[in-house]
């Protein structure tokens, strides 16, 4: 049989509606994840054409899957936080959503606090375990949407709950139903659908969730979660691993609309990020991120990643404001006592900073040779060099005219004689056996000593 597809409208085949296989045995997909073996990526070369939404956002889970990996925020650090998250989303709500736990006094102070702010973005959603009790909690919190777990692969459905797909459905199903009972709207939490039976289960599950939804008139979101970081941003990919064909699946076959998928990433395989755009590319709306990548294992998507991958895809940063992220990553530091690698992009202490004296030769005579963007402008980070044995005559310049905020005429370049009786101090330290960088206070004594007291230490 043939159908008009409103999807398409092309004619297409209308066999491809997907009912539940209840298999005997889990499929595992052994040939793919052997388990003694690293995880092959398998390419069947169906091309899915490229779906950017009209509109796409970042959504948050910092509060929930990032506090799981650290301690514990404490009620002051979430609300700051949450304003931070604010000012840098914007007014127009990039930042659309975060998500809080629901089941402590302090989860629950917080709430109240954040949604005593009035802000408007993000709008603050839960997570909970499904339970009638749990979303009365979320109803009487005045939160519109809650996540709810709703494992999707074998390897949870026949190892961890011990049932067959079909009690898997019947109970998710039960609990959404809960949901809309409670005037709630679901988040339905896809876990690990990088290995789940994606035609056997995962898209009658979600046209089951949607034949729901349209009786109860309350709309569900799919979160498609990529829990162990198994998702791959390579065209022609085979699923169950392919990020593009998993979004494809969930509009095509389970008539999903980009406003209510959204992709939720780990970093297990250094694809966080890549598989995040893929995901917005080929027809999610949302992508779901925690500050800092901060999350279980490898961690979560970077939102601060997002920020800039939006800022590349649709040209603008559509009010968003990234000189935030470099008060975030401050806070983490000093507020928190997070150790932030310092190499980390965009929040670590070096990731625009240079040690060449090749380098640093560039950035003295223009900055952009060696800057990946305008720091300063839009992060509010000036590139910077660190004086060690590689820094030369130009590094050395380079640091005094930063350190020092010199400007137009008072700018020093590496002729200068305090740069030269610098370098020939740098020199003999590290002729001496030094191996350690030169502190700030020290390269400072040294320049106060030279200059005769013209170039004072700053305090």
């Amino acid at each position: 049989m043939l159908e008009l597809s409103k999807k398409t409208n092309l004619l297409e085949q209308n066999q491809y509606r997907y009912s539940l296989q209840d298999v005997e045995n889990p499929n595992l997909y052994r040939d793919v994840y052997s388990y003694e073996e690293v995880p092959k990526v398998a390419f069947n070369h169906r091309r899915v054409p490229m779906n950017m939404p009209e509109e796409i956002w970042i959504t948050d889970t910092t509060f929930r899957d990032g506090q799981q990996s650290i301690n514990p925020y404490t009620v002051k650090q979430i609300v700051d936080l949450y304003k931070l998250m604010s000012k840098l989303g914007g007014p127009y709500g990039i930042i659309r959503q975060t998500e809080f736990f629901v089941y402590s006094d302090r989860d629950r102070e917080a709430i109240r606090q954040c949604q005593e702010l009035g802000l408007r973005f993000p709008e603050i959603t839960s997570w909970i375990r499904a339970s009638r009790e749990d979303f009365k909690l979320v109803k009487d919190l005045g939160i519109r949407e809650t996540g709810i777990l709703v494992s999707c692969s074998d390897y949870h459905i026949f190892k961890k709950l011990k049932m067959t797909r079909k009690q898997a459905m019947e109970m998710y199903l039960a609990t959404v139903k809960d949901a809309f009972d409670a005037g709630v709207m679901p988040r339905c939490h896809l876990e690990d659908i990088t290995r789940a039976d994606f035609y056997g289960f995962v898209v009658p599950f979600v046209n089951e969730l949607t034949k729901l939804s349209k009786e109860a008139g309350i709309p569900v979101r799919i979160r498609a979660c990529d829990t162990m970081g198994y998702g791959v941003p390579y065209t022609e990919v085979a699923l169950p691993r392919s990020v593009a064909g998993i979004v494809y699946g969930l509009q095509h076959y389970s008539d999903v609309e980009s406003e209510m998928l959204e992709w939720h990433g780990h970093n297990d395989f250094y694809k966080a990020v890549a598989n995040a755009s893929t995901a917005w590319l080929y027809g999610a709306c949302a992508v779901n991120c925690t500050l800092l990548g901060i999350g279980e294992r490898t961690g979560n998507v970077p939102l601060e990643a997002m920020v800039f991958e939006y800022a590349s895809l649709r040209g603008s940063m559509d009010g968003m404001d990234p000189t935030v992220i470099t008060e975030i990553g401050d806070y983490y530091r000093n507020e928190i006592g997070y150790k932030l690698p310092p190499m980390t992009p965009f929040v670590g202490r070096n990731f625009n900073l240079t040690r060449a004296g090749i380098h640093a030769d560039g950035l003295l005579k223009d900055e952009e040779i060696y800057n990946i963007f305008d720091t300063e402008k839009l992060l509010n980070r000036p590139a910077m060099v660190m004086i060690n044995k590689n820094s030369g005559l130009a590094g050395i310049a380079y640091w005094m005219n930063q350190n020092y905020h010199l400007k137009g005429d008072a700018k020093i370049d590496k002729q200068d004689p305090i740069v030269h009786m610098l370098k020939d101090w740098v020199d003999s330290e590290y002729a001496g056996g030094r191996t350690s960088t030169l502190s700030t206070e020290e390269l400072e004594g040294k320049i106060e000593e030279f200059s005769d007291g013209f170039y004072k230490r700053q305090a």
